[in-house]
Order: structure tokens, then C-alpha cells, then sequence
């Protein structure tokens, strides 16, 4: 199919995804919220304790509970988000989420101590975690081949426009010294959980989620409810009901089970290593320092009203970088691209160091070393930072890719728990390590490590179908010759056995049409 038919064809498919993966603007605004409070000054003041440079600092412990208790609360809400899923389908999931997530919100809000606004997000988290998991799987299944990956790119890009609105929300309000300043914020986020909700209702379910569990008239409205009836005929329904049947079978073949268990067997097992890997890279790339990008420049010696200023202009160029990807990422590759945005970023990261050097830095130094972390944010989100979803969406089987992008989200909030968060905030904060600038040596060591596993492990993905990849893993190609190998001379199961299936069908729809007549 052609990327202008899939357009024309497919942009209800297209609409419901995006109203579905909206949710991630909640969790992205929330989030950069968060992170980006250790550096505002009304909460400091209101929070903090006193440095020994005389400003107001919130204690590297709090600023390690507080994201550690939202990556906490995320992992459970993969998990619950896995059990719910398979009971109510994605739609009826993320409605209990939004749910949750309006009464969550009272904590930060109402916080008069830091354990009260850790344990509100906790729970926040809890909600986050089911936007993580069901946004991307449900942006995987609504859409032909062609349209994968812009719709799994959007993912990111709905955290990107979340952060970038709450960016602009902290350098209008950054101003402000009363409690206002950082209780606006939060009230902020009571503004999307009704549209988003109302859309999610009315949304089609996935037709992969209703083959799966056997609704197989449910997953025909749902097909036809993504798609223009003025482009998709009887026929088309038909052939594509065939392929998904398909690849279910085949799948049931290969392995039986659904269970998080069967994630770990077989040739699951490599599929599982390769989502879990991607986005632990992702963590570790270096991003660490982006997303912490106002704190780091204002230990760089920027000041706080530019510091704010700069964090927005960053989200400005993440935004810009996500979409870029979507003009290249099916021209270059998933693998190609993670690749090269790595090495990009192990370069700028070494450049970040050397800014450190002196102690303390230059203004010409610090404002080097900002420039550089702005690039590097805008390089992760136009490589590794987007592309990530579209890898952890294509890669599993399909009858476990709900449960196996939980696996890999929770190995992405596990390492954050036990390493990121712990390391990050003590490298920048001037009460503990004090590293400044050179705290990115440290990361592109990190980089290096994970560039290393990308070029031996993370197999090419674009244009296969889903059918495809099975039969790729199934026949253990190696990651390398996953982009050159051809699948028709391998076991049945090709694009030609689909074909002849899908025409067996029709003729079977037909014959019965021409009885009834």
C-alpha cells in the first residue's frame, strides 16, 4: 500500500490514534512539571533547605524519592494496565486511568510537605504508566504498514508538546514568588482528562485486540470504522480480517501462551531482550541531562529566568526533531537511525564535558555547555527518543505486544529507580556531588556501552508486516541482514501464502453471497 492511499484511506484510523495518544500530553506536561520544580523558585522557596551557596535547594534524597515514587507508581500502573487490557480492551483502560489521574491531582495540589506531594505522584504515576502502555500498542494496531510509524512517532511527540506547554506555563510563572506559582501548574491539568475521555469513549476498539480474543464481527465494525468507506470495500474488510486472522494463527503456532511468562520463551525471548534494551538506551543515552535541562544550566551559571527560557526553546526544537523524523525514518531505517543519533549524541556529550573543565565554568563555558545539551536533547528526539516507540510497538508478536511494551517500559522505570534518578540528581545537585558540566563524561560513557549493543543486536524493522517479522525471528536472521534478507524463499507464511489465503476467503464470501441471491 502506498503512503498516499494509506492517507486517503485511513484518516479516521489516523484521528482516533491521536485523540487516544493525547493522553501523553497529560503525562508529558506532568512530568516535565516535576521535573523541572526542583529549579523553580516559589517551590524551593516553599519546600527547599538552604545550600551551601546560600540558596534554597530541595534535598538530593526528596529529588530522588519523588521521581523514584513516580517510576514506582508507573510500574504498577503497567502492570495493572496489563490485567485490564486484557479483560476490557485498550479504550476501556485508559478511561479508568483518566479517571484516576482527576482525583490524583488533588495531592501536588493541596501538598503542604514533600511526602504528601510524593505520595500524589505515586498514584499520578500509577495512571501514567496505563498511557504509556496502551497509547502505543493501540497506535500500532489501528493502521496499515505505511502509517506505523508516524502514529507511534506522535506518541512521543504528544510527551514532547505536554513538556513544551509546561515549559511556557514555568517562564510566564517564574516570576511569581507566592505558592500560586506552583499550584497554577498543576490545576492546569484538570483540563484534559474530560475531551480526551469523551474521545476515547467513542473511539473504535482495536481490531487486533478483538482477533485475539475472538470478537471477529467486532473486529470487522472496527476495521470499517478506521477507514473511509468511499476506499474500503467489502473486499478490503475481507483481506484484511484474512491477514490478522493470519498472523494470529501462525502465531498460536508458534507459541501458544499470552502470559508474561511466555515473553521469556522461545524466540520471545530475543524479541523481549530487543524492547527492553531500546529503551534502557534511551534512559541511558545521555538524555538524563536534557531532561533535566533548566537545573543543569542554572549549575552551569545561567541564571533562573534564562535557564527557564532555554528549557522551553529546547522543547521547542524537541518538537521540531520528532517531526523531522517522520520525513526520514522510512528512507533511513529504525536501526540506521537510532545508530547514527547515538554517535551524534556521544560527541556532544564529550563537548558538554570538556565546558566543566574549570571550576567554575566561564559565561562563554556555561552557555557552550547549555547550547550543547539543547542539541543533544533535539538530537535524542530526532533518533533515538521518538523512534523507540515505533521499535517497541513492531518488534514483539502480536498476541503479546501489549504485555511485552510493559516488560519493556518497566525495565526503562526499574533502571530510573535504581540508577538514573539516584545518579543524575546528585551529580547537579551543588549540596552533594557537584559535578556540573562534567557530569556528561560520565554519560557518554554510558552512551558508548549502549551504541555497542545497537549495532550487534537491534535487527531493521521498516516496511515488514507483521507476518513478516514473525517469520524473520522464527528463522533466527540475525539483526544484521534483517533489512537485506528475503522472506519469500523462507517456510510459508510470505506475502504470497497471504495472498492466496486472503483470496480463499473472498471466494468463500462470494460463494455465499451468490447462494443468498
Amino acid at each position: 500500500m502506498k503512503l498516499s492511499h494509506a492517507f486517503r484511506v485511513y484518516p479516521k484510523a489516523i484521528g482516533w490514534s491521536m485523540i487516544l495518544s493525547s493522553c501523553l500530553i497529560m503525562e508529558g506536561f506532568g512530568t516535565s512539571i516535576v521535573g523541572s520544580y526542583i529549579s523553580f523558585p516559589p517551590f524551593r522557596d516553599k519546600f527547599g533547605t538552604q545550600a551551601p551557596n546560600g540558596e534554597y535547594q530541595i534535598p538530593a534524597s526528596w529529588q530522588n524519592g519523588i521521581a523514584g515514587a513516580t517510576n514506582v507508581g508507573e510500574i504498577i500502573g503497567l502492570q495493572i494496565a496489563g490485567i485490564l487490557c486484557e479483560r476490557w480492551g485498550y479504550r476501556y483502560t485508559l478511561l479508568s486511568a483518566l479517571v484516576g489521574v482527576t482525583a490524583f491531582i488533588f495531592f501536588p495540589f493541596f501538598a503542604n510537605s514533600l511526602a504528601i506531594f510524593l505520595v500524589g505522584e505515586l498514584f499520578q504515576g500509577m495512571a501514567w504508566g496505563v498511557f504509556q502502555t496502551m497509547t502505543v500498542a493501540y497506535a500500532a494496531e489501528v493502521c496499515p504498514v505505511p502509517l506505523r510509524h508516524y502514529l507511534t512517532t506522535y506518541v512521543n511527540l504528544c510527551w514532547i508538546i505536554g513538556q513544551f506547554i509546561s515549559s511556557g506555563v514555568l517562564v510566564g510563572l517564574e516570576g511569581r514568588q507566592d505558592e500560586w506559582g506552583y499550584k497554577i501548574p498543576f490545576s492546569l491539568q484538570w483540563i484534559w482528562p474530560i475531551p480526551i475521555g469523551i474521545g476515547t469513549f467513542l473511539a473504535p476498539e482495536s481490531p487486533w485486540w478483538c482477533i485475539r480474543h475472538g470478537y471477529k464481527e467486532r473486529a470487522e465494525v472496527s476495521l470499517k470504522r478506521l477507514a473511509r468507506s468511499s476506499g474500503f470495500s467489502q473486499r478490503d474488510a475481507d483481506a484484511a480480517m484474512a491477514l490478522m486472522i493470519y498472523t494470529d494463527e501462525m502465531e498460536k503456532e508458534v507459541s501458544q501462551g499470552t502470559t508474561y511468562w511466555d515473553c521469556f520463551k522461545g524466540i520471545d525471548l530475543r524479541r523481549t531482550e530487543i524492547v527492553c534494551f531500546i529503551w534502557l538506551a534511551q534512559t541511558m543515552s545521555g538524555t538524563a541531562v536534557g531532561g533535566l535541562s533548566s537545573y543543569f544550566f542554572q549549575q552551569a551559571g545561567i541564571s533562573d529566568a534564562d535557564s527557564f527560557k532555554l528549557g522551553w526553546g529546547q522543547n521547542g526544537l524537541n518538537f521540531l526533531g520528532t517531526v523531522a523524523t517522520w520525513f526520514i525514518l522510512n528512507k533511513a531505517g529504525r536501526r540506521t537511525l537510532v545508530f547514527w543519533g547515538m554517535i551524534v549524541m556521544f560527541i556532544l556529550l564529550l563537548i558538554t564535558g570538556f565546558m566543566g573543565i574549570h571550576d567554575p565554568p566561564s559565561t562563554a563555558e556555561a552557555w557552550t555547555a547549555g547550547t550543547m545539551v539543547i542539541l543533544l536533547s533535539a538530537t535524542a528526539n530526532f533518533s533515538i527518543g521518538p523512534v523507540v516507540y515505533t521499535i517497541v510497538s513492531e518488534i514483539p508478536s502480536t498476541r503479546l505486544r501489549a504485555k511485552s511494551i510493559i516488560l519493556a517500559r518497566n525495565a526503562y522505570n526499574a533502571i530510573n529507580i535504581a540508577f538514573v534518578n539516584i545518579v543524575s540528581y546528585r551529580q547537579l545537585n551543588p549540596a552533594e556531588w557537584n559535578w556540573g558540566p562534567k557530569a556528561a563524561f560520565f554519560w557518554a560513557g554510558t552512551n558508548a556501552i549502549f551504541t555497542a549493543w545497537i549495532f550487534f543486536r537491534l535487527p531493521e524493522t521498516k516496511g515488514r508486516t507483521y507476518a513478516e517479522l514473525d517469520i524473520l525471528f522464527e528463522n533466527k536472521v540475525p539483526a544484521r541482514k534483517f533489512a537485506s534478507t528475503k522472506i519469500d524463499n523462507l517456510v510459508h507464511g510470505t506475502e504470497s501464502a497471504q495472498k492466496e489465503q486472503v483470496e480463499h476467503i473472498i471466494s468463500n464470501v462470494e460463494t455465499r453471497t451468490e447462494i443468498r441471491e
